[in-house]
């Protein structure tokens, strides 16, 4: 990792090998680079990777994310290749699980896993943003949270819709670009010059509509599915009474009030939220009790969403 810490390009080329495994042929795991090198394409083009050193340094807190991605893939590489030794933390145990079964959902666990830990350990690096950089650190986390919620609770994600979920977030389709694809939602400069409303009203219609009429009413229990799912207590944290707070102050959390818009209410009625959803306090007290451990191999994270191991 440290080789290509300062060469943006020698982390996408790592990347890239991660998913040929450690001799060079894993033709199961390489449909899931679609995904993986979606997101990665998208931080190159902003320039978030660049060097700190460079004419135009990059974002130290998407770095170390970015960083936290690879170091984890590169280990699960290595001890899959036989390199004796246990593996540093749950998400790497995550990425092994992956490679010894590659699936929708356990590359979701395991990509998502070691993205929530790296925002949860540079949270510091992430308050040292601008604020619309920290608005858009959220919505980022959403979304991917959501996707993965797509393959693996389909209830939470798209309520009466459910068995079109697993399909539109399928990381080895291209369907999966409307809701990965973050470049439709990022503007591609860094650092962000502008308020989060400029960005904001020149948000795209369709991205609006995903964002404020289908995410956004189901964040609690989005969130609290993933950390549960995540075996990471701490993304609680991250947001509160229907509000996003990763880096953000609840006191400012009117950006994530939908704007009035008759299609939204007409979107929020044709998919609303499982009747059987408990509250949110219900739900943390369970999840406090239930966290501590990765999910057993063939255990379901939700009533009705599919097995993956």
């Amino acid at each position: 990792m440290t080789a290509v810490r300062d060469d943006p390009a020698g982390r996408l080329a790592l990347m890239q090998r991660c998913y040929y495994g450690p001799f060079g042929q894993a033709p199961r795991h390489l449909p899931y680079r679609r995904a993986a090198l979606s997101f990665m394409h998208w931080q190159l083009q902003r320039g978030v990777l660049s060097p700190p050193f460079s004419d135009r340094p990059g974002s130290p807190w998407w770095r170390a994310v970015n960083e936290r991605i690879l170091r984890d893939g590169c280990e699960a590489v290595a001890l899959s290749g036989d390199l004796p030794g246990p593996a540093s933390s749950r998400t790497v145990d995550y990425w092994m699980s992956f490679a010894d079964y590659p699936t929708a959902r356990a590359w979701y666990r395991a990509h998502n896993g070691s993205v929530v830990a790296a925002y949860l350990e540079h949270r510091d690096l992430a308050e040292a943003e601008s604020p619309a950089e920290r608005f858009f650190m959220n919505v980022v986390l959403c979304r991917v949270l959501y996707t993965h919620a797509l393959v693996a609770a389909p209830r939470i994600s798209l309520g009466w819709l459910r068995p079109l979920a697993p399909f539109l977030g399928d990381p080895r389709l291209g369907m999966t670009g409307i809701f990965l694809h973050l470049s439709r939602v990022l503007p591609h400069e860094y650092p962000l010059r502008g308020s989060v409303q400029s960005y904001l009203g020149a948000e795209l219609r369709f991205g609006r509509l995903l964002d404020y009429g289908v995410i956004v009413p189901r964040l609690q229990q989005l969130y609290a599915w993933s950390a549960h799912e995540l075996a990471a207590p701490g993304l609680l944290d991250c947001v509160r009474d229907g509000a996003l707070t990763y880096a953000w102050s609840f006191e400012d959390r009117g950006v994530w009030q939908p704007p009035k818009s008759f299609i939204l209410q007409m979107t929020q009625r044709a998919l609303p939220l499982a009747r059987r959803d408990r509250g949110p306090s219900e739900r943390q007290t369970t999840l406090g009790r239930g966290m501590g451990r990765p999910p057993a191999k063939g255990q379901a994270g939700e009533q009705d969403g599919p097995r993956s191991r």
